[in-house]
């Protein structure tokens, strides 16, 4: 019983991290089929739309059932939070980040967005979602590992390096890649993109942690995100699609791409980011994007026959050195929190006199082990436990003299 506790107990623990890790491994796929479905033709306006259409059709079913009791009221300013985040993530976010990606390749496209936890750090500590005390080594080791990430992030972009030959590369870097070449103003507008791209996803994450204060529905407010997303995607699409041909979708990558990015990094994603958020606040959520780059490293090698330099791997050893420091803050930051509730919670019984409940509850318990132990013809010795009360003290009379 102890060891199915403790195991029990880490299992409960570990859940945060075992969801943000597994996203990772979803975003890293998506960034990998999007690619070579932007490298054949689609546009990445057109992607957008039947990424949220099939997100929405996924989760919207789930809402309506599984909410339909306990979905919060919508009001107009809870409206306006869902149609701007629907704006910040599907639209702003994704279409510039699609559209950098396009000039770039998804190993630089990780990169450039591994500074998504800086920026959200810094924006949580202006908005006053986190509190930053540098007295206190929790808090240096959150800005440090910050600093580290984002070091380690530019030192990917910036320095190359050799090319470290691996085994399996061997045989598809003899072969064309499938990744075409881009000159040099190409890839300073791609990373433009990418920088408003990931400023857009940080402010996504902030005012997301805002409205789930407001609406805790998280499968309805996932749905209605994802739904107001592709209206407005639609439109945008209008403006700069004026071939009907673009529309065109088949069976084939274009379809895998966008059913892949809606089910796992839209519907999916922003329903288990939000659970976590709620849990953990944004700065642990986007804490894991960098481990995002080392696995589209990888994958990259295999898939799209890219390079692996010295500096890639370099700057990976950064990463998940600035990664382990946030999250050793982040997590001596909640245990601290866990700390503070119950002597706080003592302290307001104690100070309002709430003594008449624990009584209650202490004798409520005996009569219910009392009761067990009878049935099970069980004979336990009574113990007396004295409990202090708020009540006067009473003063004993004085013993009559013989």
């Amino acid at each position: 019983m102890e060891g199915n506790g403790y195991f029990g107990s880490f299992f409960q623990r570990s859940k945060p991290y075992i969801a943000m890790i597994s996203l990772q491994f979803g975003y890293a796929g998506m960034n990998i089929i999007t690619k070579v479905s932007l490298n054949r033709g689609m546009s990445h306006y057109v992607l957008v739309v039947y990424r949220h259409a099939f997100a929405t059709a996924v989760i919207a079913p789930f809402a309506i059932i599984l909410e339909r009791k306990v979905r919060p009221k919508i009001t107009f300013p809870i409206f306006m939070q869902m149609f701007v985040l629907g704006l910040l993530g599907p639209v702003i976010d994704q279409n510039f980040y699609y559209a950098g990606l396009k000039f770039t390749s998804p190993t630089f496209s990780c990169a450039m967005s591994n500074m998504l936890p800086a920026m959200t750090f810094v924006m949580a500590v202006l908005f006053r979602m986190e509190i930053v005390d540098i007295k206190k080594v929790r808090c240096q080791a959150k800005v440090i590992g910050t600093i580290v990430t984002v070091a380690g992030a530019m030192l990917m972009t910036l320095y190359k390096g050799n090319v470290i030959n691996l085994i399996w590369s061997e045989h598809l870097h003899t072969q064309s890649s499938s990744v075409p070449e881009t000159t040099n103003k190409d890839w300073i507008k791609g990373s433009i993109l990418l920088i408003i791209a990931t400023f857009a996803w940080a402010s996504f994450f902030i005012l997301q942690t805002v409205t789930l204060t407001r609406y805790s529905a998280h499968l309805s407010l996932t749905a209605l995100v994802c739904f107001l997303g592709t209206l407005q995607s639609i439109a945008v699409t209008f403006v700069m699609e004026h071939k009907p041909s673009a529309w065109t979708i088949g069976w084939d990558m274009n379809l895998l791409a966008a059913a892949y990015a809606g089910i796992v990094t839209s519907s999916i994603s922003y329903y288990v980011q939000g659970l976590v958020m709620q849990k953990t606040g944004p700065v642990f959520v986007t804490a894991f994007s960098p481990l995002m780059m080392i696995i589209v490293a990888i994958m990259g090698s295999f898939i799209l026959a890219e390079n692996i330099y010295v500096g890639g791997v370099l700057g990976a050893i950064l990463i998940v050195a600035g990664l382990y420091a946030v999250l050793w803050g982040k997590h001596k930051e909640q245990k601290e929190k866990e700390a503070e509730i119950i002597p706080e919670s003592i302290k307001e019984n104690g100070e309002n006199g709430d003594t008449t409940g624990m009584i209650q509850d202490i004798e409520a318990n005996n009569c219910t082990e009392k009761r067990r132990n009878q049935a099970n013809n069980v004979t336990v010795p009574s113990v007396a436990i004295t409990v202090p009360t708020s009540q006067a003290p009473v003063i004993a009379r004085e013993a009559p003299r013989a």
